[in-house]
């Protein structure tokens, strides 16, 4: 079978649409008070060196997943159920993020429409886009990263034009809140949105261009960044931070305030869009990164045949993993604190830090 490739412009987009997913949707940062849009740039740094480890230990083994360089960094007694692991935490964050787009459909227009129709039409277009193959998914990735930006520059120049932001709720910032801002941005932003980028150890063997993967990756980091403080401040400037910190989904209480001369108004819409393809793209590479450790683990050759059973174990656990979206918020708190780190950080940083060290000492056989 011809091994699928994308270029560097179909990596770019799918990484800026994988970060802004969820993260530009709900509230993030909550610790950091009003300065959330702050405690996003102070995380940029440690996310760039986060990227750094993922792209390193690409070059030192680009043809293999995370999956594999681990079994051949810590040797496969270690290697192989360390790398189990990533499996159901993969595919609960995955139903996580197809939870939280059900609930937004429901609470803003398909109240009398059953979750499961909701979550089920967006797995199966999960799973027919992956079934397609990687090339698909990223030119697909290309054409909706366009829409996504004409979408932002939409709803930020009517929530201007109306006349909603008010700068003095993200200023000052004193220097407490300095410190808040930093408390919240490490460990918490640093891993939600940042460190999910570990998703793509999985898709960067595809990558045609072994060379451009640092500069792409850091590119589509410091850009995400960007967007999705410019995004927050903005939410945090019209709400204020009493409401912002109260509301499910801030972008979508936002853009309902939007009254421009009595005739643009009810956009809702555009955030239930851009909420809509975030998640797809999101699910989408949690799905592919748990089916793609999946084949590598149990040698199965054909990915393909893979995509059914993880969408399917996705889309059921984004019912049995919280009762209400209350006791979801709740437990993402839990899993973002705990578990999360473990999967994003420490496991690629000692993968980087034994590599290092055994070719240093040629402990490789």
């Amino acid at each position: 079978m011809r091994k699928e490739v994308i270029g560097p412009t179909q990596l770019f987009a799918m990484m800026i649409l994988f970060e802004l997913g969820t993260a530009v949707v709900v509230p993030i940062g909550l610790e950091s008070g009003h300065a959330v849009w702050l405690s996003i740039l102070l995380a940029l740094p440690g996310a760039v060196v986060l990227y750094l480890i993922y792209a390193d230990l690409y070059h030192q083994f680009p043809e293999l997943t995370i999956s594999g360089y681990t079994q051949k960094i810590l040797g496969k007694r270690i290697g192989w159920p360390l790398s189990l692991l990533y499996l159901p935490i993969l595919m609960y964050n995955g139903s996580r993020n197809l939870r939280e787009a059900g609930d937004l459909l429901l609470s803003a227009s398909y109240d009398r429409t059953p979750v499961f129709i909701i979550n089920s039409i967006m797995a199966f277009a999960v799973i027919y886009i992956l079934y397609l193959g990687i090339e698909v998914f990223a030119r697909t990735a290309e054409i909706y990263f366009l829409i996504i930006v004409g979408l932002g520059l939409i709803c930020c120049f009517v929530v201007i034009a109306a006349g909603l932001v008010e700068l003095e709720n993200l200023f000052p910032v004193h220097p407490g809140e300095w410190l808040e801002a930093v408390d919240s941005a490490y460990p918490n932003i640093l891993v939600f949105p940042f460190g999910e980028l570990v998703c793509f150890t999985a898709i960067l063997p595809h990558f045609n261009s072994r060379r451009k993967a640092r500069k792409v990756g850091i590119l589509a980091v410091v850009l995400s960044a960007f967007l999705l403080s410019f995004t927050h401040a903005v939410e945090m400037s019209v709400l204020g931070t009493d409401i912002y910190s109260r509301a499910t989904f801030p972008m979508f209480t936002t853009i309902t305030l939007v009254n421009v001369a009595n005739f643009i108004q009810r956009l809702d819409a555009l955030v239930i869009l851009t909420l809509i393809i975030g998640v797809f793209f999101k699910m989408s590479i949690y799905c592919y990164a748990a089916a793609s450790i999946t084949a590598d683990l149990f040698k199965i050759k054909d990915i393909r045949r893979l995509v059914a059973p993880v969408g399917v174990v996705v889309l059921f656990s984004s019912f049995a993993s919280a009762e209400n979206y209350p006791v979801h918020m709740n437990e993402g708190v839990i899993f973002l604190e705990k578990i999360l780190p473990f999967l994003c950080i420490v496991i690629p940083v000692l993968l980087f830090i034994v590599h290092r060290v055994r070719r240093k000492f040629n402990w490789y056989a």
